[in-house]
Parts: C-alpha cells; sequence; structure tokens
C-alpha cells in the first residue's frame, strides 16, 4: 500500500504567536486555524502552502513530546507526514517489513485523523506520521 500524497510538514515551536506573521506575512500563506490536542499536549495552527500544509507545533506542556524535542534539538522540522488508506492495515504491513513503529495502533490527532508515527530509526532519521482522514481519504 503506498501513501497516497504528502498531508504536512510538522514544525516545532515554542510560540506560534511569535511565528505566525513569517508564515502568513513573508511567506504569503493562508491560515487555516487553531486547534488544541490535549492527548498530545500540543496546540497546532495549519497554513496551507498549495496543495500541502505546514503545521506549526507548540507544547502546551514542558512534559510533551514537542517540548522534549524542542528542548534537545531547538525550533524547526518536526515530522513529516503522509496520508494512507487503511491506517491500521499500513501499520501491520510496515511492522511486518521489519520497520519499527513508536504507534502500535492508531490514536487521534488534529482534524480528527487517525495517526501513527514510524520510529525516525527505521525511517533515516526522519519522524515519519501516517494520517488516515476522519471518513477514509
Amino acid at each position: 500500500m503506498a501513501v497516497k500524497s504528502l498531508n504536512h510538514i510538522g514544525i516545532a515551536v515554542q510560540s506560534i504567536d511569535a511565528h505566525q506573521a513569517f508564515y502568513e506575512g513573508a511567506l504569503g500563506l493562508e491560515f487555516e486555524g487553531l486547534e488544541d490536542v490535549p492527548s498530545q499536549k500540543v496546540r497546532v495552527a495549519f497554513f496551507r502552502a498549495g496543495d500541502v500544509r505546514l503545521e506549526l507545533l507548540e507544547p502546551t506542556s514542558d512534559d510533551s513530546t514537542v517540548a522534549k524535542f524542542i528542548e534537545k534539538r531547538g525550533e524547526g522540522l518536526h515530522h513529516l507526514a503522509y496520508t494512507v488508506e487503511d491506517i491500521q492495515a499500513r501499520i501491520a504491513e510496515l511492522q511486518d517489513s521489519g520497520l519499527r513503529m513508536i504507534d502500535e495502533k492508531p490514536r487521534g490527532g488534529s482534524h480528527h485523523m487517525q495517526i501513527a508515527f514510524l520510529h525516525p530509526k527505521s525511517s533515516g532519521g526522519v519522524l515519519t506520521e501516517l494520517c488516515e482522514p476522519a471518513g477514509g481519504s
């Protein structure tokens, strides 16, 4: 099962407010809105760049994985997210091929998507997210 498309690019930031003017003003991207994702302890902002979205991830707790990422690596590229169909089957297929998953079962993400992350050690050092939009593709 191939991925359908690049869904979004995740960028870890300390403050969405501090970066919004750059993405809207300097780059001229369309701001699509804010969303809190309590299960992941983040607040996200989406900006449309043609067919792809940029997702700014702001930690809402010092113990969130995004806060730990920023502490260790600083602000910047966090993950690439790909749209897939039947995320559970895709997870099983990846595991069967020997790839290591962070999420062995899908969990809820922003925009009511089901998501799962591959471990960066299985994807060339890039944190990779699988996304299945609400209602399938």
